[in-house]
């Protein structure tokens, strides 16, 4: 299922995948969204919303079940990308792997390019991680 609606200035994408190719096409639908954005978004928060799909999504596929929704939306003061699988265990902090190629960067990412992450069990077996990405002045919508 894919649709936009957009709502008292408000502007939101959902998708569904559950294929490593999807991870392009998310980063696709993310690029996208931030692109029909007005007032428009500057590269720096459009690229860090891009990175951030593309993480938990990975993730999501990886270590959460091998499927995912992403949901995103835009509000006056912030952009956020909401990603959930069927697998109720939070994500755990691993030591990055900085020589056989691994991960562990991911969820370190997240939390670090985010104004706030949030989890939320449910409905149903799995969870909904939630990353929030601030509006910077200029880039708001009044």
């Amino acid at each position: 299922m894919n649709d936009t609606k957009i709502t008292n200035a408000v502007a939101s994408h959902r998708t569904m995948g559950d294929s490593t190719a999807d991870i392009h096409r998310a980063r696709e639908i993310a690029r996208a969204f931030t692109n029909s954005l007005s007032p428009a978004l500057g590269a720096d928060v459009a690229d860090t919303l891009v990175l951030v799909v593309s993480e938990l999504v990975t993730n999501a596929l990886r270590h959460g079940g091998g499927r995912y929704t992403l949901e995103l939306s835009a509000g006056p003061d912030a952009v956020s990308a909401a990603v959930s699988d069927p697998n109720p265990a939070p994500p755990r902090e691993v030591t990055p792997d900085l020589n056989g190629g691994s991960g562990g960067f991911g969820w370190h990412m997240v939390r670090r390019l985010t104004d706030g992450v949030t989890i939320t069990l449910g409905p149903g077996p799995g969870k909904t991680i939630n990353a929030l990405i601030a509006r910077p002045p200029g880039q708001s919508a009044d």
